[in-house]
């Protein structure tokens, strides 16, 4: 069977297998709010897979290595 009943957008499939930067600093409780988790990551002071990220909304996938502040935290869900 074929039609939009099918199967899912794809923009869906991959918001179910991904988190922003920023949610998951806070759901993993490495900072305490979202200002505080735009202020880190727009700072320079947080590294995803060993390279700086800047950008708060950065998809994360399951295996990505998020590092902050002597936390190493691996993305599983």
């Amino acid at each position: 069977m074929t039609g939009p009943l099918s199967r899912a957008p794809q923009g869906a499939a991959e918001a179910q297998n991904t988190i922003d930067l920023q949610d998951f600093l806070k759901l993993r409780g490495i900072v305490e709010t979202g200002g505080e988790a735009k202020f880190r990551v727009q700072g320079g002071e947080v590294r995803v897979n060993g390279e700086i990220e800047t950008r708060r909304r950065k998809k994360l996938r399951r295996g990505d290595v998020v590092e902050y502040a002597g936390h190493r935290l691996k993305v599983e869900w």
